[in-house]
């Protein structure tokens, strides 16, 4: 397989302004403000969704005990706030060779007195009627 291309930013910033008429000025600015704008929100602790590409979260690392690998010392490792990507279905199909998923019905809930025919339960009781009144009221 081919070594894969390292893409700049200003590559990308080169093919959208080609692409969509805006100077390479504009689409700097407004890309650098995308960018500005997820750091912004993850450094909050929010999460970002983007349908059909994917999630941005941030997620708590549990401090932990590793071991270094040449001298096979323990060592304390801090817990920490990293950032978590969840690919989204678009992206997991163009890129993942994944073949899309078939739209599958979600299942309906059973009728109360299905689940007890199954399991030889009688049926559940039915509330009693209220005797006949005489009363024209």
């Amino acid at each position: 397989m081919a070594e894969p291309l390292t893409i700049t930013k200003k590559e990308l910033v080169n093919r959208i302004a080609d692409t969509t008429g805006q100077t390479k000025v504009v689409v700097k600015d407004i890309l650098q403000r995308f960018l500005d704008e997820i750091i912004d929100e993850l450094s909050h602790g929010n999460r970002l969704e983007f349908r059909e590409f994917g999630v941005f979260e941030v997620r708590e690392r549990a401090a932990r005990r590793a071991q270094n690998p040449r001298t096979l010392e323990k060592v304390a490792v801090p817990a920490k706030r990293v950032v978590k990507f969840k690919v989204g279905r678009l992206m997991r199909e163009r890129v993942c060779d994944e073949p899309p998923e078939e739209k599958v019905p979600p299942k309906k809930a059973p009728k109360a007195a299905e689940p007890r025919k199954g399991l030889g339960l009688p049926p559940p009781p039915t509330p009693p009627t209220p005797p006949p009144s005489n009363s024209p009221f």
